[in-house]
């Protein structure tokens, strides 16, 4: 299982409080270990805001886990242009990506082109997918408060791969060991940060309804809203490959 960011993202089950001290890698592999979907079929609202104007998009998402720790997800627009990511995650190695214009024209997303925006948003090519725990390094900062929850501070270091982010701060609910925050760092900056909101069990899995990507300044969100979701649908492989795109 992996550790995610946007779409059909987090996790949940209550556990009882530990009688040890737990470690930053001990509370990442309590949020692991949660429940998720081997699919996931969603419609999703993208509201784009910079300075007083707001763009709206609306997209199709797609994923599909596989048993070889390879994940799966196709992203198709269907306003107001009909672009499509296609990301395969895989483990212990940078995911691979490629982008069908609106042309027509499919283009692979280069490792080093992970750190720009994603259609014009403030979600950059590397938050879109899944992450592997076993890339990262963590250490636990200590107890914080985000969107009102008590939370354990988690610094997370990637370790494999190409690194776009100098660190993350995630944000784990004690409760359930649910992530309802992620601070984005480059460099000695704190960039931006993904907060979940209109939290929601559908079948036994915990799933943010909003999700809202902010930059740091306050000069810039993406928000993410889902409108329909279908957790454990028959998708065929078919639509995960590269030639689906064309």
């Amino acid at each position: 299982m992996k550790l995610r960011y946007v779409f059909t993202i987090i996790l949940v089950l209550s556990l009882s409080t530990p009688l040890h001290a737990l470690t930053g890698r001990e509370i990442m592999e309590k949020n692991d270990a949660l429940p998720e979907a081997d699919t996931t079929l969603s419609t999703v609202l993208m509201l784009i805001h910079k300075g007083d104007r707001v763009t709206e998009k609306e997209f199709e998402s797609s994923s599909k886990k596989y048993p070889n720790s390879e994940d799966k997800l196709l992203i198709s627009f269907t306003r107001p242009t009909r672009i499509k990511l296609l990301t395969h995650a895989y483990k212990a190695r940078d995911d691979d990506q490629w982008l069908r214009l609106s042309s027509g024209k499919i283009k692979r997303i280069a490792s080093s082109d992970k750190g720009k925006p994603f259609v014009n948003s403030h979600l950059y090519y590397e938050d879109i997918g899944s992450r592997d725990i076993d890339d990262y390094s963590y250490t636990l900062l200590g107890d914080a408060k985000a969107a009102g929850d008590d939370c354990y501070a988690v610094q997370a270091v990637k370790e494999v791969g190409e690194k776009v982010y100098s660190k993350l701060i995630l944000y784990v609910r004690k409760s359930d060991y649910f992530i309802v925050r992620i601070d984005f760092y480059e460099g000695n900056e704190f960039h931006k940060f993904l907060e979940n909101h209109d939290i929601r069990k559908i079948d036994g899995i915990l799933t943010p309804y909003v999700s809202t990507m902010t930059l740091a300044d306050g000069k810039g969100r993406t928000e993410l809203k889902i409108l329909k979701l279908e957790y454990n649908t028959d998708l065929r492989d078919a639509l995960f490959n590269k030639e689906a795109l064309r």
